[in-house]
């Protein structure tokens, strides 16, 4: 059986992660200079040039800014999905905001689009035990598929002991498509420990021999396929830096300079294609 990998993109700007929300605020972003567009046109072409489609998350407030570049990404063949409105962490804003943040950011992409969006990717992969609820309010709104859990702890999302592979969630709204962030398990079969090898900090942190071994486990031992996440802020060294603490400098700003070839490499070695398709979840 041949495997597909996912391959997504976050679309959001270095200043709208979570990293920086206490030295930016949310009220000046719009006095940054954009450089999301030059960075998602990079991999827009790196996908061409390895033949590849992928899902575009896409936020809602670079989507408002920047519909031609919703554009493109359709036209290039690639899957648009939602990334939500404002970059808001689904636990700190509560049901009623998040609902509004995924309604007006779906209606935005659909009418750049002109065709109906599936997919969604929680912010920071907000959607942990004390925003489980968000789930619902997705199937509500029409969404057909997930990809916001991450199967590991951290101090900022995470839910350990959820299945780490693609799958069905019920819920009392009814039935959604989840394709968890991946990872590798080392260990026994009763004490094993789970490496995130999605993609962001911890694409940019492992070396990439480590990566291409637990893709390759995952494919040929389990059968699975892998989800690869980027970000186009990650391959962009010459960015602005922001005076921030020495931990938020270190998980944003490590090895930039290495995430573009390691992303060719992988597209080089694996089969990959847009995450909807993988999970069959778009008619």
């Amino acid at each position: 059986m041949h495997i597909h990998n996912a391959l997504t993109v976050d679309v959001e700007d270095y200043f709208h992660v979570t990293a920086f929300e206490k030295n930016i605020k949310r009220e000046d972003w719009a006095f940054h200079i954009l450089r999301v567009e030059k960075n998602t046109s990079r991999i827009l072409d790196l996908f061409a040039e390895h033949h590849v489609h992928g899902t575009f998350f896409i936020l809602g407030w670079v989507a408002e800014r920047l519909p031609n570049l919703v554009k493109e990404v359709r036209d290039r063949g690639h899957e648009v999905a939602c990334h939500g409105y404002g970059h808001e962490r689904i636990y700190n804003i509560g049901p009623d905001n998040f609902r509004e943040d995924i309604r007006k950011s779906k209606q935005l992409l659909e009418e750049i689009c002109g065709s109906k969006i599936y997919g969604y990717r929680a912010p920071s992969f907000s959607i942990t035990e004390r925003s489980v609820w968000a789930l619902d309010i997705l199937i509500e709104e029409g969404f057909s598929y997930d990809s916001s859990i991450f199967p590991i702890y951290h101090d900022i999302y995470g839910m350990r002991g959820v299945d780490r592979y693609p799958h069905e969630i019920q819920r009392s709204a009814g039935v959604i498509k989840e394709f968890p962030m991946s990872t590798f398990a080392v260990g026994s079969r009763n004490k094993n420990y789970k490496i995130p090898v999605s993609g962001g900090g911890y694409l940019r942190l492992l070396p990439l021999w480590f990566i291409k071994h637990a893709i390759s486990s995952i494919n040929t031992r389990d059968r699975q396929p892998a989800v690869l996440y980027f970000h186009p802020w990650e391959i962009d060294p010459d960015q602005p830096r922001v005076k921030a603490s020495l931990k938020s400098r270190f998980r944003h700003y490590h090895n930039l300079r290495k995430t573009y070839g390691k992303i060719g490499d992988l597209l080089s070695t694996f089969s990959f294609a847009p995450m909807g398709k993988v999970l069959g979840a778009i008619p």
